[in-house]
């Protein structure tokens, strides 16, 4: 049990020395050889998405500009500065090889800088050429990589550096100060901050994915929960028919006399299947039924009770006009209510959203159903709109799609807002109506 307990110590210590080493390698060695040439710009912030197309595909290759821009500059220092130009063009060429591989070119640059200092006998290790094109092929594959990685390029650097102060400037004594002090202090600042950026990145990226996640979600419960009130709102207009075809079966053989055993047997079938039916009714708003759900105690409402709603709009400070057109009648009582729940929603949206507006009211008795017009104006006054939870235009339009209809629900021209319904209406024969 002791030595258990003794190794365990050890074996952390060797998965994280194994960890810390399969990191290196894949961020440093496997991916020296990667092929990444840089993408263009993306054009979609704020400033660039405003842009005329054309304008736009060229700003889009900016980065590549400013990096052959760089290198040219690099150049023309090294050459101004005595050096060969040969040697300018070997300090360019790591610069220009982040644009496809950049973590060759950072290996390059570390290359370079050794080269550089052989030849030229000066400042060691990075000469002011080399320091600062090794510093921008730094940033660039820090950029373009990971942090790990950023950390990784750090630290070798700085191993370099230490070798260098240690064994390579005694060859070279008196070539100048060192530069290792300055280049790891430089570039642990610029690593820092492009790590911290690309965190931050990183976390916006997270949290944009999840708040769509999440609105993704919200869109799917609020369904669910007004498929649910509508279901649990139908249920009373299903059961008051089952009900109906229950009582008239076992009423029907009464009102014929002697029937015969095979139309009693009938009706009564009709009977148990009507009151089967009502018994699963039960069980499945049981299941959509909320914890603090009552049922209601009055019938569920009908456009014969809309006057009613109106007043009571009326009164909590909305101008409401009713306009109907065609000849009134009697329609399904499903039909009915999600015609009156949907008036009902529009006008409060209005309420709540509008504050100060007038609303109109138009129900319309057409051959193949009914029409629904609900239009306010802009709001007006000192009062603001109150949030909603934009729950609302989905529960109308559940409605209107369990009935076979079509709904839009948009702004008009004049900032006002329409809600406008088809809900189709078989046709019922003279035959029927009795």
């Amino acid at each position: 049990m002791t030595e258990t307990k003794s190794a365990k110590p050890q074996d952390n210590e060797l998965r994280v020395a194994r960890g810390a080493y399969g990191g290196l390698r894949q961020d440093l060695f496997d991916s020296a050889l990667d092929y990444r040439p840089l993408p263009p710009m993306r054009m979609d912030s704020r400033f660039t998405g405003r842009l005329p197309e054309r304008i736009r595909e060229v700003v889009g290759w900016a980065p590549h500009a400013l990096i052959v821009a760089a290198a040219l500059m690099i150049f023309t220092v090294s050459v101004d500065a005595g050096g060969a130009g040969a040697l300018g063009l070997l300090s360019v060429f790591p610069l220009l090889l982040t644009l496809v591989r950049p973590v060759l070119a950072w290996w390059a640059a570390l290359g370079v800088t050794l080269v550089t200092n052989v030849f030229t006998h000066h400042d060691w290790p990075w000469t002011p050429t080399s320091f600062a094109g090794y510093l921008l092929v730094m940033t660039l594959v820090a950029i373009r990589t990971t942090p790990r990685t950023a950390a990784w390029m750090w630290a070798t650097t700085a191993a370099y550096a230490a070798f260098s102060e240690v064994f390579l400037t005694r060859l070279y004594y008196g070539f100048g100060s060192s530069t290792s002090v300055p280049m790891l202090f430089a570039s642990a600042l610029v690593l820092l901050l492009v790590s911290m950026l690309q965190v931050r990145r990183t976390a916006d990226q997270e949290v944009a994915a999840q708040q769509t996640v999440t609105a993704v979600e919200r869109g799917r419960r609020t369904l669910l929960e007004e498929r649910t009130t509508i279901a649990r709102e139908l249920h009373d207009v299903v059961a008051h028919h089952m009900s109906v075809v229950a009582i008239q079966a076992e009423a029907a053989p009464y009102r014929v006399e002697n029937p015969p055993p095979e139309l009693e047997q009938a009706f009564l079938t009709i009977r148990e299947n009507a009151v089967s039916a009502l018994t699963e009714l039960r069980r499945i708003l049981g299941v959509v039924r909320a914890d603090d759900y009552e049922a209601p105690d009055a019938p569920q409402p009908t456009l014969a009770e809309l006057d009613g709603l109106i007043d009571n709009v009326r009164a909590a400070g909305l101008t409401v006009e009713k306009t109907v057109t065609g000849a009134v009648r009697e329609l399904p009582q499903g039909v009915e209510l999600s015609a009156y729940r949907i008036v009902q929603e529009a006008l409060s949206n209005a309420l709540r959203h509008a504050p100060g507006s007038t609303a109109r009211v138009e129900i319309a008795y057409v051959l193949g159903g009914l029409g629904l017009r609900i239009v306010n104006t802009p709001p007006r006054g000192l009062v603001k709109p109150s949030p909603g939870a934009g729950h609302g235009v989905t529960g109308m339009r559940e409605r209107v799609t369990m009935l076979n209809g079509e709904m839009t629900a948009d702004l008009t021209e004049d900032g006002g807002y329409e809600v406008a319904a088809f809900i189709p209406v078989a046709a019922v024969r003279d035959g029927d109506a009795s």
